[in-house]
């Protein structure tokens, strides 16, 4: 525990240094303006969702034995559709729900996505920081490359992609869903921020001997880095402290086995 304590403590003094606040603000500011292009793109798809309906409806009498059907077709464009909507108390509160709720799952969500995708290429020039400040003794080897990185990406989101739809079962069980909305993403989450870190800083065979020798604290690690991640804009200005404290962790772990050897 005193060990874990002290690589937090140095995780957070790093932190604060001139460089590292610098880049936090990356990917703050790219975050921002992808954030903002997606907001207007998908705000233009959705006006042209709403931009028309048609609304049809039927009624059928019986006057001396003979029936009348009488047929009423309008189309709702723009901002008609939308008082449409609002002009029922129950339509009204159902369409702003599910706008709330559905657009601040998908910006919370889209921002774990688009913050990890730029720390990824932040991630060698922190690592390389970290070293020249604490660990010259410890040679960055690394192993990863294009090809591979793109893969274990696709396979993950795959992955991903999957266990949201297998847990749709579990979205409509109160607080199940929680854990069910959040697990996919977490996984994410862990694979990418791990092996961002382990591919830069070990070899393969010494990121295989960490995770298998480490893995529940690992994951402990990235879980609580994920909660905190959860906080709304946090993830924006927390990626590169990510970066720093998983540094520190396979800093010292990839030391260790090489003075064991």
């Amino acid at each position: 525990m005193n060990s874990e304590n002290s690589t937090l403590a140095l995780s957070l003094r790093d932190l604060f240094t001139g460089k590292m606040i610098k880049y936090s603000l990356m990917p703050f500011i790219l975050s921002m303006l992808v954030m903002y292009l997606l907001f207007f793109v998908v705000a233009g798809v959705g006006l042209d969702q709403l931009g028309s309906m048609d609304v049809q409806s039927s009624q059928t009498t019986i006057e001396n034995g003979i029936p009348h059907t009488d047929s009423f077709t309008a189309s709702l464009e723009g901002t008609a559709l939308i008082k449409f909507l609002m002009s029922n108390a129950i339509t009204s509160w159902i369409a702003t729900f599910l706008v709330y709720t559905i657009g601040s799952f998908l910006t919370l969500y889209l921002s774990i996505f688009v913050a990890l995708i730029i720390i990824g290429f932040l991630t060698p020039i922190i690592l390389k920081e970290l070293h020249f400040r604490h660990y010259q003794d410890v040679e960055m080897i690394g192993h990863s490359n294009v090809i591979e990185s793109i893969f274990l990406i696709i396979r993950w989101v795959a992955v991903m992609l999957i266990m949201f739809i297998v847990f749709i079962p579990l979205y409509f069980i109160p607080l199940v869903n929680v854990i069910a909305f959040n697990f996919p993403l977490y996984y994410l989450f862990h694979k990418v921020m791990t092996y961002d870190v382990s591919s830069t800083i070990c070899t393969k065979e010494e990121a295989m001997q960490i995770k298998f020798f480490h893995a529940t604290t690992l994951r402990l690690k990235t879980l609580g880095l994920y909660l905190i991640s959860l906080i709304p804009f946090v993830v924006f200005f927390a990626t590169v402290f990510y970066v720093i404290y998983l540094g520190h962790s396979y800093f010292l772990e990839t030391r260790k086995i090489r003075s064991e050897a």
